[in-house]
């Protein structure tokens, strides 16, 4: 049994910030692997409170096997009201543990591990789903982290940009998150009031809200050519989603949780508008034509979060900044 190890968010965040590209290859070979079984990926448990309703915690176990298996628990809370104080919405921990003995060896603060991935999926979504390669108008609706850092994941796969619009329903989040996108990536970039001028225009709809119910409806006008990363899952009516091709991370998952491919499944009730997984989009099984528009909804598996997270741990442990906690087990013998 080795000692324990903790890895805190500054950390987490330089060695993020050192491999995009190995994190994307990360989730796209996590994203294969569970397409052939070779994960344990149980339902993510929802800890909800009656008093604050559009609070909760979640809970997402998962075993990623392989030639280096590993296992975990993703423990993340989303606290919407956190953003009036100024503060995150989502903290969140990932716990490692030894696939032999089943006991936990590190600990890493994880709310960058989950924007990470989160934000790899959605660059893997572009590169595999977006039609034709040419500058584009990026719409980006939501200016927190989740955003942000889906921009950073873009930016490194080199995304080439012709306009960056940012809508958000308190303006001056919008106007610098558009300063983020100017200084940081050099991309032309302004704030968007009015949110159906901009849908209409966009060629790729980064969705990234904390809508708790869908907004994006009929009265807004989607092109047949246009990509929506519809990463909060709550954001897109059923009456939008049945005349679109959708293209999801995980069946099962997506289908719960009243995201909006389960309240479509449940307006229709049918899951013949689902065209399959990215990973059947990977391999070839399934193609997307250009003929309507296309939704990507990924439920966020907890396979990608301990494959990042493993891929992380690793790093800081090979350049000597994690946190050892040698005596954290009080009893490393049974006698």
């Amino acid at each position: 049994m080795s000692s324990f190890h903790v890895v805190d968010g500054t950390v987490a965040q330089e060695v993020i910030a050192a491999s995009p590209a190995k994190i994307l290859e990360i989730v796209r070979d996590t994203y294969l692997q569970h397409s052939r079984g070779a994960t344990v990926n149980p339902n993510s448990y929802f800890l909800r409170f009656p008093e604050q309703p559009t609070c909760r915690i979640i809970a997402l176990p998962a075993h990623l096997g392989g030639e280096r298996p590993v296992s975990g628990l993703k423990w993340i809370a989303s606290f919407p009201p956190n953003i009036a104080r100024n503060l995150p919405r989502a903290s969140a921990v990932l716990i490692l543990n030894d696939a032999e003995t089943g006991y936990p060896f590190a600990c890493l603060e994880a709310s960058q591990i989950s924007a990470a991935r989160t934000a790899a999926s959605a660059a893997l979504a572009v590169e595999t789903l977006a039609a034709g390669e040419y500058p584009r108008n990026v719409l980006f609706v939501g200016a927190g982290v989740i955003g942000r850092t889906v921009s950073d994941f873009l930016a490194a796969r080199d995304l080439s940009v012709r306009e960056c619009l940012v809508h958000d329903h308190v303006d001056a989040y919008a106007r610098t998150f558009a300063s983020y996108l100017c200084d940081t990536h050099g991309w032309s970039a302004r704030s968007a009031t009015d949110i159906d001028s901009a849908l209409a225009t966009a060629d790729l709809v980064v969705l990234a809200t904390t809508a708790p119910a869908p907004w994006l409806s009929d009265a807004q006008t989607l092109r047949p050519d246009q990509l929506i990363l519809n990463l909060s899952l709550r954001d897109v009516h059923p009456t939008v989603m049945i005349k679109c091709h959708n293209i999801l991370d995980d069946l099962d998952h997506c289908l719960t949780a009243q995201t909006s491919p389960h309240l479509t499944e449940i307006e229709y009730g049918t899951r013949d508008f689902i065209d399959g997984t990215l990973a059947d989009v990977l391999l070839g099984r399934v193609r997307i034509d250009a003929d309507r528009t296309t939704i990507f909804s990924p439920f966020g598996l907890g396979v990608l979060d301990l494959a990042v997270g493993h891929h992380i741990y690793e790093a800081a442990k090979a350049r000597g900044r994690t946190t050892e906690i040698p005596t954290f087990f009080a009893e490393p013998t049974r006698w």
